[in-house]
């Protein structure tokens, strides 16, 4: 194994293909080694953790197809003699703060242009802190959503007053609850009630109001 050891720095001999994408080059493409493990076969097979640069340059659809396979765009398995010593341009502590940013930006990749949208509304956002995103949730769809629209009700339980199917009028958001999400004041005949959002749909789907409820939607039940 070219007497390879957890943590050397290693690049990736020129010609090399990945193995989960193989019109993909990743010659030159360089890392540390995380584990020296044996195939099924027995052979010996390294894991490479990328370090900063290579993460920063990664391609985009890589790092999407990985996300939407649920693999691991960090790291690879290679074999020893694809690889070879080098220099290292880094710190550990540099690729893991390169790999968060990545995180952050490729999150909700996998649900494609609907994804780029809730990733543009939490970019600033620390998604750990449900609140904070819940709150910039609001303030989005505050900027961008016109009031008031119809809606129907697509889901209930049993503290909220409306029935699946109901058609409602709602006039603003009202409040941000921790558990419920976002909750907007809406009006059904002449009853006023409130309603959390997630459980709803603009009844229009040409609305420029379609979307933003939809994409919310998405978020809350993925988050």
């Amino acid at each position: 194994m070219n007497d390879l050891k957890i943590d050397d720095p290693v690049k990736v001999k020129s010609g090399i293909l990945c193995p989960d994408l193989e019109d993909l080059c990743i010659g030159g493409w360089q890392g540390r080694i995380s584990e020296i493990t044996e195939a099924d076969d027995g052979s010996a097979i390294v894991c490479i953790e990328w370090d900063s640069i290579t993460l920063k340059n990664i391609p985009d659809y890589y790092v999407d197809q990985s996300e939407e396979e649920d693999l691991d765009c960090s790291a690879m398995y290679l074999e020893p003699d694809e690889v070879e010593l080098t220099e290292s341009r880094d710190k550990k502590e540099d690729a893991a703060e390169t790999l968060k940013a990545i995180f952050k930006t490729y999150r909700w990749g996998w649900l494609g242009e609907e994804g780029k949208r809730i990733q543009n509304v939490l970019f600033h956002v620390d998604e750990n802190d449900e609140m904070e995103a819940l709150e910039a949730w609001e303030k989005y769809l505050e900027k961008t959503l016109s009031f008031p629209f119809d809606a129907i009700i697509t889901d209930v339980s049993s503290r909220w007053q409306l029935k699946q199917g109901d058609k409602v009028s709602v006039k603003r958001i009202s409040l941000v609850d921790d558990f419920h999400g976002i909750i907007v004041e809406l009006r059904l005949k002449r009853n006023k009630y409130d309603h959390p959002l997630c459980n709803m749909e603009v009844i229009n789907s040409k609305s420029s109001n379609y979307q933003p409820v939809t994409d919310y939607c998405t978020w809350f039940w993925n988050r």
